[in-house]
């Protein structure tokens, strides 16, 4: 019994024994399966990213210690068509924030306002570009530092990280306000600017917003570089990888003579006023001046409120450009282009006459000459000489405004010329449907105060110059301001380029003779602008231009005086002329604001600028050299020669 209980234990011993190894085994065979299933799994990860992506995590591990950033090109420069610098750029320290380099840009901001002042402009544009730039894009701090600034930063460079100083560039304008209304100016781009093109975001460009600056925008742009850098932790630069050069943006030459500008400007002085000097052959502006002016470096870094206010509340208004934006009623400058537009029609011949009684009455409505006694009977010669205004009021009626409005358009009035700045205005040459249009009736009487350049007509001093160089050239040529691109000469140049102006010469031929008495003849309107330069003869055209109205009574009276109004009442001062008579090669158009009289103030300006522009040609350099030696009473008993034209008559 015992032996067999015995038995009975031994067994179940062994049977507890197998089964503990069973499951021993089966736990062991478990365990080695998972850490197989484990390290398989390390292996095949391991080979992913090993193998599979190796390269794809080389590149990451690599762009944590390079850091590539954009280059921004350098400005391309401006100059006079001599060479001489008008605009370029002058190498400034600033100070960048790389955000892919920085972990907290609060902290950083902080940090660098203790070093360097930041105003509410200032955070405002970096917290925009923090929140629309790529990362990689380096964001401005502060621009234009002193060498102490820069210093400052430098020192503290360990407690601010992704903060380094960069050289950049400040756009400098060596001319100052003397070309500011030609050239325009630069400003940092706005948040439009960056949305329509993201390179604009980088530190230092810039974006042109008026003028030759604006308009040629693109070409003086340029292309962006940039560079690979090693950083450590802090992303202070290790070593430079590799580099791609911006490339600049092109240099631009304009038509304008620097020194030419200079002495027009010095002609005008302290008024209100506006000049063009146009070459008749090709349409170079060589010089356009616009004053009172202003200083255009000050919108690179930002124009004060004060300063902005005092432009404001300046009456002389110094940021219109006058010459492309200035409007005004041409007066009799206006009456040449009425001549050759009643000549067209065939209203008039050049011998037909209209009486001068020194008033012209229709409807009831009494219209005055400016000379009061009347000139009698003329012609369309004697008509522009003496400058009659009932004569023009009588060829404007029967010529009507319609058959005007389509002369004006081929001479250049009354429309946006094609020149390369901003904001030039189109004027006008009125038409009854125009009128109509904004629910007026046309009259008649609009048609007669039109034919003198009053009324609604409106014109530019570039118009008028235009004008004036169609009729003197009877090339349909239009003004322009860029000469050569990267010393590439632009065709226009060329005069062979300009077609010929749909105007018969014969009928040219008659507007220059009837311009060329109103300064040589002795009896001419505007025989002050009279020159004899080496024999060049000048033709031109006085005009005096209304701004308020004078009532019948008031001129009847006798006591009216102009001149004893208010400045800004006071009529405008208009002249318009070329020379040489025989061989255009000039045209120029000079208002002076308010100036009242245009044959004491606006002809003798014209002419003074008409000889600084003969002297300055390098054609006439030898014969300038032998006149300058003679005597100014020496040159004034000079009598001209009568011109071919006149020699026809």
């Amino acid at each position: 019994m015992k032996k067999k209980k015995s038995f009975n234990a031994s067994k179940q011993l062994q049977q507890e024994a197998q089964s503990s190894r069973r499951v021993f085994t089966r736990r062991a065979l478990l365990l080695i399966a998972t850490q197989t299933g484990i390290l398989s799994l390390l292996a095949s990860r391991l080979y992913k990213l090993q193998i599979t992506d190796g390269d794809k995590y080389i590149k990451m591990a690599k762009s944590n210690l390079i850091s590539k950033r954009l280059l921004a090109p350098p400005r391309g420069s401006i100059h006079d068509r001599y060479g001489d610098v008008v605009a370029n750029n002058k190498i400034n320290w600033r100070a960048l924030l790389i955000p892919e380099e920085a972990s907290d840009f609060s902290d950083i901001i902080e940090r660098f306002s203790q070093l360097i002042t930041l105003d509410e402009h200032d955070y405002a544009r970096i917290q925009w570009a923090i929140d629309h730039q790529r990362r990689f894009i380096p964001i401005m701090l502060k621009d234009f530092l002193s060498w102490d600034e820069m210093a400052l930063i430098e020192v503290n460079s360990p407690t601010l990280p992704g903060v380094i100083i960069d050289t950049g560039t400040k756009r400098v304008y060596q001319t100052g306000p003397l070309l500011a209304h030609l050239v325009g100016y630069v400003a940092p781009p706005n948040e439009k600017d960056v949305a329509a093109n993201p390179i604009l975001a980088l530190p230092g460009i810039r974006v042109g917003r008026a003028g030759i600056e604006k308009t040629q925008d693109d070409v003086l742009r340029g292309t962006a570089g940039d560079v690979e850098v090693e950083v450590d932790s802090v992303g202070r630069i290790i070593t430079t990888l590799g580099r791609k050069e911006s490339i600049q943006g092109q240099d631009i030459q304009l038509t304008l003579d620097l020194q030419l500008q200079q002495e027009v400007n010095d002609l005008i002085g302290e008024e209100a006023a506006s000049a063009v000097v146009l070459n008749c052959q090709n349409g170079e502006v060589m010089a356009m001046v616009s004053t009172p002016s202003f200083d255009p470096s000050l919108f690179d870094s930002g124009v004060s409120h004060s300063q902005w206010k005092a432009w404001m509340s300046d009456e002389r208004n110094p940021l219109m450009s006058r010459t492309v934006a200035g409007l005004y009623p041409p007066g009799s400058t206006f009456k040449p282009a009425v001549a050759l537009s009643a000549l067209e029609a065939k209203i008039i011949t050049e011998n037909d006459r209209v009486n001068c009684p020194g008033y012209y009455d229709y409807g009831g409505t009494r219209f005055h000459c400016w000379n009061k006694y009347g000139h009698g009977s003329l012609n369309l010669h004697e008509a522009i000489k003496f400058s009659c205004d009932v004569y023009f009021y009588e060829v404007a009626r029967r010529t009507g405004m319609d058959a005007i409005h389509r002369t004006c358009q081929k001479l250049g009035l009354g429309v946006s010329l094609p020149i390369e700045l901003t904001h030039v205005k189109a004027g006008l040459i009125p038409t009854p449907s125009w009128r109509e249009k904004r629910g007026h009736h046309w009259n008649v009487g609009d048609t007669i105060v039109s034919g003198i350049g009053q009324g609604f007509v409106q014109v530019s001093p570039l118009q008028l110059a235009t004008y004036t160089a169609r009729m003197a050239t009877g090339k349909n040529i239009n003004p322009h301001l860029v000469r050569a691109r990267d010393n590439v000469i632009t065709p226009e140049a060329n005069p062979d380029f300009w077609p010929q102006l749909d105007i018969k010469p014969e009928f040219l031929k008659m507007a220059r003779f009837g311009m060329y008495a109103v300064v040589n003849d002795a009896t001419g309107s505007g025989k002050k602008a009279k020159i004899n330069y080496n024999g060049m003869l000048l033709a031109g055209k006085t005009g005096t231009a209304q701004v308020k109205r004078v009532s019948r009574a008031m001129r009847e009276s006798g006591r009216f005086n102009s001149a004893n109004l208010p400045w800004k009442y006071r009529p405008h001062a208009l002249f318009i002329c070329f020379a040489p008579y025989d061989n255009p090669q000039y045209a120029i158009s000079v208002i002076v604001e308010h100036g009242n009289a245009a044959a004491s103030v606006a002809a003798p300006l014209a002419r003074d600028i008409m000889l600084k522009t003969l002297r300055r040609d390098p054609a006439n350099k030898q014969q300038r050299d032998v006149t300058e030696q003679k005597k100014p009473e020496d040159q004034e008993q000079q009598q001209p020669q009568p011109p071919k034209d006149s020699q026809d008559e």
